[in-house]
């Protein structure tokens, strides 16, 4: 069935928060909401981080290939939908990837949106990198496989090139999850969810691996990842004979579409208070930005794809891919803000999941 969408882009309101300079005053307390948190930065530092957080090895490549989406979801925070015709990354930015991956042993490409499977040049990119022997991760919103019918193929795509898919699914509950995403996202993501389960993905000894991603659908940190796994795996297996590998358990972080949510309901204050009560320092050595590279579509380098959607691009004096530098790269600081308390709150946050 075709989804109802629950809200609209921020940049299609014409709201001043799709303008992340905008964006970064509302984190550092402007008079539009302020928080009375610690600044992250001094956090880090009376944390034992003198010289902030530094990078370690580049093990994923991470790519936002665009904000085209067939879905406008509530949180997101890319800011994604089916308006984003223009933020799309062309061939010759891709070839450039590519070329940057395989000549720097990157053993991992993580593809984002958007819905990625949206992008002209989706498939090529996806066939070269398995041909490569690069590992491909792509995360899928599951109901772009049911959209329209050149999707319909995509499970039986992913398992040419052997891609471990991530799919997002808020909840096991039809309620939830649309109120989250939109009328009717429920139901097919649960059909998407079966068509991945029948070509393997997601069945013991496949080699397929099907990950699912849990987001709060409120303004309070997520539960015990390995409790809320258990209770998707039998509550999916029960009511839809569904299987599938590991569920992430992230944290919202106040930034775009979130942010406005926060702004809007009256919560900014108590959710920054929140996460910055749980900071726990154990997570920064296992903080995505260290292993991570984000590259957003019109091809700038960022430490994270929360920072690409805050426009902070890495420190380096060249932060684009065609100036790529790994040497430089290992040696920046990571930029951080306010939002960054997200990554570091509770057991922490990654594209990954729990990070301690």
């Amino acid at each position: 069935m075709g989804v109802k969408q629950k809200s609209k882009s921020l940049s299609s309101r014409q709201s001043d928060l799709s303008n992340s300079f905008y964006q970064l005053e509302v984190l550092s307390n402007s008079a539009l909401a302020y928080s009375g948190v610690e600044n992250f930065e001094e956090r880090i530092k009376n944390a034992g981080y003198d010289e902030g957080i530094l990078p370690g090895k580049i093990e994923i490549f991470q790519i936002n290939i665009g904000k085209l989406c067939n879905q406008t979801c509530a949180h997101c925070h890319v800011d994604a939908g089916p308006d984003k015709k223009v933020e799309n990354m062309d061939r010759a930015t891709l070839e450039t990837c590519l070329d940057i991956v395989i000549g720097n042993n990157i053993p991992t490409v993580d593809i984002t949106g958007g819905a990625p499977e949206m992008n002209a040049h989706f498939r090529w990119f996806v066939e070269s990198c398995s041909a490569a022997g690069i590992k491909v991760m792509v995360r899928c919103n599951l109901t772009i496989i049911m959209a329209n019918k050149k999707y319909h193929d995509l499970p039986d795509f992913f398992v040419a090139n052997k891609v471990h898919v991530v799919s997002s699914l808020p909840y096991f509950t039809a309620s939830r999850t649309d109120s989250q995403r939109g009328d009717g996202v429920f139901n097919d993501s649960i059909e998407a969810l079966q068509r991945l389960n029948n070509v393997g993905y997601g069945i013991e000894g496949s080699g397929l691996i099907l990950d699912l991603v849990y987001n709060p659908s409120g303004a309070f940190l997520p539960g015990d990842q390995s409790e809320l796994e258990s209770e998707f795996k039998r509550q999916l297996l029960r009511r839809y004979d569904i299987v599938f590998n590991n569920l992430y358990a992230i944290t919202n972080l106040p930034v775009s579409r979130f942010l406005d949510y926060l702004i809007e309901s009256g919560n900014y204050e108590t959710y920054m208070t929140e996460l910055s009560e749980a900071f726990n320092s154990v997570t920064v050595g296992g903080l995505m930005c260290r292993s991570t590279i984000s590259v957003s579509w019109d091809g700038y380098i960022y430490d994270c794809d929360f920072n690409q959607m805050l426009d902070m691009k890495s420190d380096v004096k060249a932060p684009h891919i065609n100036d790529f530098n790994a040497e430089s790269l290992s040696k920046r600081r990571i930029k951080t803000n306010q939002h960054c308390y997200g990554c570091t709150a509770g057991a922490g946050s990654s594209c990954g999941g729990e990070v301690a």
